[in-house]
């Protein structure tokens, strides 16, 4: 029988490497970033940006800590507690909360702010878990497919009248957790069919989009002639997308905020902005493309020392990796992302309990939901959102929620040998 001790360090170590890699790397770019050589502050200075995020991930290690020392069974046993209080904390935004950057997200503790919705989603996580794991739960039914789409869209209903669009859809990631346990595809396939014909419609317009939904339906219709649906279901195809085609531009005029449309527009090459909201975009580009293959070396970067990049530090730190480090450190930036997801979703793969596997999947699709769109975002694929880089964008709060997320699925893991 193995020892108190070494059971206390069953832990999967790849995890922890990948884990303190990105943080590493993440704090030095942050250092480059915010770094001022004319300055005479020292180093443990506080009014340093790249001080108070050392002092987040040390903190952020004594929350490691506290987390490994907890029983597993904790975090089922207080799953709807968790997601309650996080409920909570989010409404209390709207009556305590203090406004930064235009949204009311934050609390002001101290010195310090807190933005809770960067907790509500390991939070949602368990609470997810929780539910989808009852032995009485059955996805595939039209009651559980509601119960879990309440868990997962309460927590962004109160966010985005904060407002942060951002962090909201951040909570389509819980997406992947519910595919994985047996919603059907149809679902997912709806979802992207809605987002395809939105940007469609806004890049080549509604008359195009309609006429292409009917002749694809159309040769669709041809050829499953052994096994043809009704037609009826086809004709509903046709006329449900042509409507939803031409209603587009008055949800985008209506819906969306000016911002939100400018940075569309920009995105779709409807609009060349250079100097207003589409500036960080446009710094952020040339950025990294002064990187070429092997960058300008650390601390060499003239957009960043310059500080083209507003908030560089922040949602836009990758352009300083792709600055000062090339596409070779890009990349290997991008192969450790992509190397914590899949470890994530191979150990999801071998848990025991379900209520670890649904939770390994939920931390899984929220770390690749964040990577993809802030990667998309940051290089001009896709608009600005405010979405944080994971383990490496500064800011406490982003630090601490990512980590709680993914320390709380290590000590699952570490679990799995024994019984629950």
């Amino acid at each position: 029988m193995r020892s108190r001790f070494s059971k206390s360090l069953n832990f999967d170590w790849v995890l922890l490497v990948l884990f303190f890699a990105l943080v590493g790397i993440g704090w030095v770019n942050i250092y480059s970033a915010t770094y001022d050589e004319t300055s005479t502050r020292a180093f443990f200075d506080f009014s340093n940006l790249y001080t108070k995020q050392l002092f987040w991930i040390i903190l952020g290690i004594v929350l490691i800590i506290f987390i490994l020392s907890l029983e597993a069974k904790f975090f089922e046993r207080f799953a709807s507690v968790i997601y309650i209080g996080s409920l909570l904390s989010l409404v209390g935004l709207f009556i305590f909360g203090s406004t930064i950057s235009g949204a009311t997200s934050w609390y002001n503790i101290g010195p310090a702010s807190l933005q809770p919705s960067e907790f509500a989603k390991f939070a949602t996580a368990l609470a997810l878990a929780k539910y989808l794991s009852d032995i009485q739960t059955d996805i595939k039914t039209l009651q559980g497919q509601l119960r879990a789409f309440l868990i997962i869209v309460l927590p962004a209903l109160i966010i985005i009248p904060q407002p942060d669009p951002g962090s909201a859809l951040v909570y389509a990631a819980f997406f992947f957790p519910l595919y994985r346990e047996g919603l059907a595809g149809v679902y997912l396939f709806l979802a992207f069919s809605i987002v395809s014909l939105f940007v469609l419609t806004l890049a080549v317009g509604p008359v195009i989009v309609a006429a292409a939904v009917l002749l694809i339906t159309g040769l669709l219709f041809l050829k499953n002639k052994k096994k043809r649906p009704s037609k009826s279901l086809y004709l509903g195809v046709i006329i449900v997308s042509a409507l939803f085609a031409f209603s587009v531009q008055y949800i985008f005029d209506n819906v969306f905020e000016q911002r939100h449309r400018d940075r569309f527009n920009i995105v779709l090459g409807k609009t060349a902005d250079t100097k207003d909201i589409g500036y960080n975009t446009y710094q952020s580009e040339i950025a990294i493309g002064n990187g070429g293959w092997t960058g300008r070396g650390f601390l060499q970067g003239t957009q960043t020392k310059g500080g083209f990049v507003p908030e560089q530090q922040t949602d836009y730190i990758f352009s300083t990796v792709g600055e000062e480090w090339g596409f070779l450190g890009s990349s290997l930036v991008l192969i450790l992302f992509m190397a914590l997801i899949l470890r994530v979703i191979i150990l999801s793969e071998k848990q025991k309990n379900q209520f670890s596997r649904i939770y390994g999947y939920s931390v899984a699709g929220i770390l690749f939901v964040h990577f993809a769109i802030n990667i998309g975002m940051v290089t001009g694929l896709l608009p600005t959102i405010g979405i944080p880089l994971p383990f490496f964008s500064y800011g406490g709060s982003s630090l601490w929620g990512f980590t709680i997320l993914l320390f709380i699925f290590l000590k699952l893991d570490s679990n799995r040998a024994n019984e629950w």
